[in-house]
């Protein structure tokens, strides 16, 4: 027990900051949409899902000067189409109608887009990805290691929002009791997040439902190659075969191939799917909007069923305002838990201390 409480407390002192960042990140983007429909332009609007309307708007973005390489189209809580240009940092809104309302060409324009790469990338692209991902499964191990450490002291139980005062030893109290209250959030938090992160991690928690290979064949795009893109391109008619065979589903992304020989694809999202985007596909010939394959996410393998509820999961996606309330407070406690395990880490012995040599008075 003194050999993990050691590893523990070294441990959070190290990393504590960086998840404490990843928890107060979090927390703020399970409210994006929130944020942009008080701050943008018919961010509150209704959705539209009538696809001859999509289709005109996406054919008007599509038509203009700087054409997007992707629409996602407006959603129940978001009444704004997102347009992604192929580059990170570059981006728009545009209303229901095709018109653009905010671009920005940096991601430093828009506090979502920054705060959504500090969360995922840690503002450092792919090998900041990697580390949030090591980052979220160093967390995993405090939320274990810290129920083990609490289960003696339990009977000193007392759960307090913020320490009683800010000695080593109350911060170490409210650190514990709160850290055991919050662990089956924290858990799924950074469990999510780690499995979104982590390929091979991922790979191993699902092995037990679907092998890795056939997870892998299951989604990969069509072969075909598709012709060059048409300039009269019938976005209806594309639109209109996905809805004859969903007549349910939600139309979700319109995406222009990246490359020559590529395909059309559209994104819907089934009354099933968690994922906010979906996973059931549709791939189209650009050149004749010939439709050259589909795939149906009901019906994927088991194990990639469970990849798809992740990121809902983690970024609170389902469950309406309740769970996203619970995820906040979930962000907020790992933000205030790695805080003060920093600072207690570097800080707290030297106070301490300090209070120990305070001097003696004399006798008169």
């Amino acid at each position: 027990m003194p050999t993990l409480r050691l590893l523990h407390r070294w441990a959070g002192g190290l990393v504590g900051l960086f998840l404490a960042v990843l928890g107060l990140s979090g927390a703020l983007l399970v409210h994006k949409d929130d944020f942009l429909r008080a701050t943008l332009p018919h961010a509150a609007d209704p959705q539209v899902q009538d696809a001859a309307s999509i289709a005109a708007a996406a054919e008007k973005i599509f038509a203009g000067p700087d054409a997007p390489r992707s629409i996602i189209l407006a959603s129940e809580r978001m009444g704004l189409h997102r347009l992604n240009y192929g580059d990170a940092n570059r981006g728009a809104y545009a209303d229901q109608s095709g018109e653009i309302v905010a671009s920005w060409t940096s991601k430093w324009e828009r506090p979502e887009v920054w705060l959504f790469d500090l969360h995922h990338h840690l503002l450092t692209g792919d090998a900041g990805e990697l580390a949030a991902g090591i980052m979220a499964l160093v967390g995993l191990g405090f939320v274990v290691t810290g129920v083990i450490l609490w289960w003696p002291a339990r009977r000193l139980f007392a759960l307090r929002a913020w320490p009683a005062n800010m000695s080593r030893n109350a911060v170490v109290r409210q650190h514990r009791d709160l850290g055991v209250v919050t662990a089956p959030l924290l858990f799924v938090s950074m469990l999510t997040g780690v499995m979104m992160t982590l390929p091979a991690v991922e790979d191993l928690l699902l092995a037990p439902f679907t092998s890795p290979a056939a997870m892998s064949a299951a989604v990969k795009p069509p072969s075909e190659k598709g012709g060059p893109l048409a300039a009269d391109l019938d976005v209806d008619a594309l639109l209109a075969s996905a809805r004859a065979r969903y007549p349910d589903g939600e139309l979700r992304i319109i995406s222009l191939p990246a490359k020559p020989g590529g395909l059309i694809s559209l994104r819907l999202r089934q009354q099933g799917e968690w994922l906010p985007n979906g996973r059931t596909m549709f791939w189209f010939d650009p050149a004749d909007g010939r439709l050259v394959a589909s795939r149906d996410a009901q019906a994927m393998p088991l194990g990639l069923r469970i990849a798809n509820a992740e990121y809902p999961i983690h970024a609170a996606k389902v469950g309406g305002l309740p769970y996203r309330l619970v995820m906040s407070v979930s962000g907020l406690t790992l933000a205030l838990l790695g805080s003060l395990a920093v600072w207690t880490f570097w800080a707290g012995p030297k106070i301490q201390k300090r209070k120990r040599r305070a001097p003696v008075a004399k006798a008169a």
